[in-house]
């Protein structure tokens, strides 16, 4: 997402090397790399100038904290300055004295505006807050069924009354169910539209006086760049909105709606879609968005996405499995597909400091190492997941997981090997010679001293980024039961 802008902040930094301190003189060709950096991520233009005079007028004079060089301290002014641009912190959903909290969802057409109204839904389910989904959108074919099939997915009731009532009546209506259901929080899907159809935004603005909601959330497509800043600007004009959520921010965008959104429109990003899965939206914090603009990775968002998936009971058993040295294929495998619910390969990684650098072709070569492993051990009889040690010793069993599973016998070799490596390391690490990420029983899901598919468990066959992060060659090592929707109630 934010890869360009990185790069070019870090040549940023290069310009200040070998200086003692930030002067006039040697900052103005820093200054130029983030001008260029920030317009090149489609910032908008006055944002951009604010920005840059704000980092100048903090950064010029500034004397140099002992240890620390001019391009260190350069970028902890940035970062300060793109907290404050982003909105300094998280402004969490309203919640109403009185239940239900209302929240009106807004956007334009094709911005995920139904998809993202369901994965509010699922993520106010596991904040422990019941959900209602109202489908007032009777204009695009299939809306109401999308939103209707999305809510048996995620176990959330859906109202709705068809195409043909009027989205005034279906949301009011909606609103009235909840409170007769007990539920605390409505979320009104509507219409997509444009800002130059003036029936459709005055349809919307009836909506909202009808149900007089808590929150009301723009849907803002992330790629549309600095314009996501304006149309904000737009429907809050218009309309009143009292924040945004912007979707597919884990695509090819530049990142300038994350950086514009607050300074032009006034109101604050309250969550992110990170992905097509409906799991995929987080609350938007602009201290953790800067530290992934800045390459400082985002290990909060990391330990909270891991802490929703880990039953703290099999956290316990894990450790007692890695003191004793018993860990083994099947807890590997658990941890494996566990790092899968949390998200993509890739989006992990990022959040990890000093990973973002890896390029698309190692994180796909890191997936097929992932792959490969899960075929070989799901190929093992439960006796010999449960028993490693038995592999070692009988070619046989080698032989036919190598068949079983598609794979040379050297490979299947080499995992054994490098698992029992593993494992040793491993009860190092229980016994306190490396602390473990919260809930992460010893490291990230499947690590043992590397990310699962790098080099702790593959040695010299992990991707040529992933070596030294546990393994790779030595030289380097050392270096370095379903409920249905609700439907028509």
């Amino acid at each position: 997402m934010f890869d360009a802008l990185a790069d070019r902040l870090e040549d940023a930094w290069k310009k200040l090397r070998g200086q003692d301190k930030i002067t006039e003189a040697n900052m103005q060709d820093a200054l130029k790399e983030v001008r260029r950096a920030l317009l090149e991520a489609d910032v908008n233009l006055q944002v951009v100038k604010t920005f840059i005079a704000d980092v100048e007028k903090a950064a010029i004079g500034a004397e140099v904290i002992a240890g620390v060089n001019p391009g260190q301290q350069l970028i902890k002014i940035v970062y300060d300055e793109l907290v404050k641009v982003m909105g300094e912190s998280n402004v969490p959903l309203a919640q109403a004295e009185n239940a239900p909290t209302v929240i009106l969802m807004a956007g334009l057409q094709g911005t995920g505006k139904t998809t993202a109204t369901a994965k509010l839904a699922l993520y106010l389910r596991k904040q422990q807050r019941t959900a209602l989904m109202v489908a007032t959108d009777i204009y695009r074919p299939a809306a109401i069924d999308q939103l209707v099939t999305l809510g048996e997915q995620i176990e959330v009731p859906v109202f709705e009354l068809g195409n043909q009532a009027n989205p005034v009546d279906i949301a009011t209506q909606g609103v009235e169910k909840a409170k007769e259901m007990g539920i605390d929080t409505v979320i009104i899907d509507t219409a997509g539209r444009l800002q130059i159809d003036e029936e459709m935004m005055l349809e919307l603005a009836r909506v909202k006086k009808a149900v007089n909601p808590d929150d009301t959330l723009l849907v803002v497509d992330a790629m549309t760049g600095q314009e996501a800043a304006n149309l904000t600007r737009t429907f809050h004009d218009q309309i009143g909105v009292t924040g945004a959520i912007l979707t597919k921010m884990d695509g090819d965008t530049r990142g300038g709606a994350a950086l514009s959104v607050r300074q032009i429109s006034g109101q604050p990003i309250k969550f992110v879609g990170v992905g097509e899965k409906v799991e995929a939206l987080q609350p938007f914090y602009p201290d953790r968005m800067a530290s992934r603009i800045l390459s400082m990775g985002d290990v909060l968002t990391l330990v909270e996405k891991a802490q929703e998936e880990i039953d703290l009971s099999d956290v316990e058993q894990m450790q007692s499995k890695i003191l004793e040295a018993k860990f083994d294929f099947n807890d590997f495998l658990k941890q494996m597909r566990l790092m899968k619910n949390m998200g993509s390969f890739g989006s992990i990684l990022k959040m990890i400091p000093g990973m973002n650098k890896l390029s698309t072709k190692d994180i796909e070569k890191g997936e097929g190492e992932l792959k490969r492993t899960e075929a070989m051990i799901s190929s093992m009889t439960l006796e010999e997941r449960k028993n490693p040690d038995i592999l070692a010793k009988s070619p046989s069993r080698r032989r036919r997981i190598a068949q079983g599973s598609g794979h040379p016998e050297a490979e299947v070799s080499k995992l054994i090997k490098n698992f029992t490596r593993m494992r040793g390391m491993m009860q190092q690490m229980g016994q306190g010679g490396m602390p473990a990420m919260p809930g992460m029983g010893g490291g990230m899901p499947g690590m043992g001293g590397g990310m699962p598919g790098m080099g702790g468990m593959f040695g010299q066959s992990a991707p040529p980024g992933f070596r030294g992060y546990g393994g790779g060659k030595k030289k380097k090592a050392k270096k370095n039961k379903k409920k249905k929707g609700f439907g028509n109630l």
